[in-house]
């Protein structure tokens, strides 16, 4: 559990596989409020963990349109990409403890939510170069946390996902390790992010246990989908944020998170940020893991 007495800090964890769009503006907003409108931190880490899904530049617009947006941080930018050696000595801390194994099961050979499903772990002296590196989860292991707004989550983590990845077979280190390792080194105690990571978090809560580090408090926020339930993502061509109409792109998030709308004289990008903060209210947050843009939201 976190520590109740700790200062808050949050962040926000973007991608640069691609510039921010509405649904990344509303993780991020709802971030920043929840960790100002608590006297808090509120951090940026850029997850550049894959450079072959990486955009040219994307990491530098995205921190662009959050400064247009006036979601200023504090501190400096964490890089993922430069901290393979904390990610390293955190491996060697479950080598010791005997938490992992190798695996070398190609795609085909995966179980349901690409476990390994027991071919590997009795056979470690016969696995050959590339290999996976994957953490054991016990079979009884059941995972139950809290979150903020979605309500008590109860993951058979043990059944569900029983061996995940936390170094890949090209020699990358997995998100699932590399989030746990440096909200650890950041003292993250709060984590506002997108339901669509609901489902990452038992696996986080689990290397957090084996690893001695404190767990966060999780607040997952519903995701914007399209009229086809379709997640507004990168991956579904989501439009760029237009850094040139900042106020109306927060005015929109507002929206779609249901708090108190800004009086319309309100035009300047810091009277609606400091109007959204006195309002800040999130038990208005839709309890959904995902929602339907609201009429009048542009999509495109």
């Amino acid at each position: 559990m976190p520590d109740s007495t700790a200062p808050y800090r949050g962040r926000f964890a973007p991608s640069p596989t691609g510039p921010l769009h509405l649904g990344s503006l509303i993780a991020a907003l709802a971030s920043w409020l929840d960790a100002r409108h608590r006297g808090g931190s509120w951090l940026v880490r850029m997850e550049d963990l894959d450079p072959p899904r990486e955009e040219p530049g994307a990491a530098r617009r995205i921190l662009h349109s959050l400064q247009c947006h006036g979601l200023q941080w504090d501190g400096d930018v964490m890089w993922q990409g430069s901290r393979s050696g904390a990610y390293a000595e955190s491996l060697e801390t479950l080598a010791a403890g005997g938490h992992l194994f190798h695996c070398d099961c190609t795609r085909q050979m995966l179980g349901p939510n690409g476990a390994c499903a027991g071919r590997c772990r009795d056979r470690q002296a016969a696995i050959a170069r590339p290999w996976a590196v994957r953490v054991a989860v016990p079979a009884d292991c059941r995972i139950v946390f809290r979150d903020r707004l979605q309500g008590t989550q109860v993951s058979a983590l043990g059944q569900e996902l029983p061996d995940f990845v936390v170094r890949r077979k090209d020699d990358l280190d997995a998100y699932q390790l590399a989030v746990v390792v440096d909200d650890a080194e950041q003292g993250i105690t709060d984590v506002v992010r997108g339901s669509d990571l609901l489902d990452s978090t038992p696996r986080q809560i689990f290397l957090q246990q084996l690893l001695g580090y404190s767990t966060p408090r999780y607040c997952h926020l519903p995701v914007i989908t399209n009229a086809e339930g379709q997640k507004l993502s990168k991956q579904n061509r989501a439009p760029a944020l237009d850094d040139g109409c900042p106020a109306a792109n927060l005015r929109q998030a507002l929206h779609f998170l249901q708090q108190e709308s800004p009086p319309a004289q309100l035009r300047d990008v810091g009277e609606l940020l400091a109007f959204a903060l006195r309002n800040w209210d999130p038990g208005r947050i839709p309890v959904a893991l995902a929602v339907e843009a609201p009429g009048g939201l542009r999509l495109s």
